[in-house]
């Protein structure tokens, strides 16, 4: 039986990152649909702080970084570091990466005006206190953008049952089910931290009935993209944002 939140993965395939024929690169995909979203709150990032966590090789990083962010990007995995930094330094990109953990951020208070931290937090050993981190790194003002996977029966049948152990399209032993977390959960941490104006929105890349899974993973598999909707379905994947006020107790 292998282990689950098995992270050992992203180090053992970093060297495949930016393959585009490895299964991990589906995980570059999300990006335009995902930052489609978050442009509804950031229209502009063109010279704003963004820190990435749980960056991995640098799909985000390098999405931002050319859309004129000044990126950076932490991950737990020493290997993902060095193939994001070998990819960036290839495509002259300038992008700050560091190896180390979200619940422990190496960066000062009030460092950055938006945090990105996607498909991490169902992962992560402690997603209170790496919220309480970003929420510290954050400037006034700022915002948080994630998404992550949502605690329901369904997610476990979708993420776990079919993609893990049925279909393989996702490593086994990736996630654990126990780990996801629901998004009154989260709201209810976010908001007992300081956040505020915060939104969710279902991420939803396999549709609502069965068949609509079927098509969404035809589709997948006949041209290597998702079509994924925004909307209020947010029984498996969801995405959103949250504010850091611009006036905080510590002011």
């Amino acid at each position: 039986m292998k282990p689950r939140n098995d992270l050992n993965f992203y180090s053992t395939n970093a060297k495949q990152w930016w393959d585009a024929s490895a299964k991990i690169y589906a995980l570059n995909h999300l990006n335009p649909p995902r930052f489609a979203y978050f442009d509804r709150h950031i229209p502009q990032w063109q010279g704003l702080n963004v820190l990435d966590i749980g960056c991995g090789g640098g799909y985000s990083c390098e999405f931002l970084a050319r859309r004129g962010a000044i990126a950076s990007g932490i991950d737990q995995s020493k290997a993902c570091i060095v193939a994001a930094q070998v990819h960036a330094q290839a495509n002259q990109l300038t992008i700050a990466y560091q190896h180390g953990h979200a619940e422990a951020l190496p960066y000062g208070d009030r460092s950055f005006d938006v945090v990105v931290c996607v498909d991490v937090l169902e992962h992560v050993a402690d997603a209170l206190q790496t919220l309480r981190e970003i929420y510290r790194v954050l400037k006034p003002g700022g915002i948080f953008c994630f998404d992550t996977i949502n605690r329901t029966f369904k997610s476990k049948l979708i993420m776990i049952w079919l993609l893990e152990d049925l279909l393989r399209e996702i490593p086994q032993g990736i996630h654990d089910w126990n780990k996801f977390i629901t998004p009154n959960e989260l709201t209810h941490w976010m908001q007992a931290i300081g956040f505020s104006e915060i939104e969710i929105k279902g991420f939803n890349v396999f549709g609502r009935t069965i068949f609509d899974n079927i098509a969404a993973y035809q589709y997948y598999q006949k041209t290597g993209n998702f079509r994924i909707h925004i909307n209020d379905d947010i029984s498996v994947m969801y995405i959103g944002v949250a504010h850091k006020p611009l006036k905080t107790s510590a002011d």
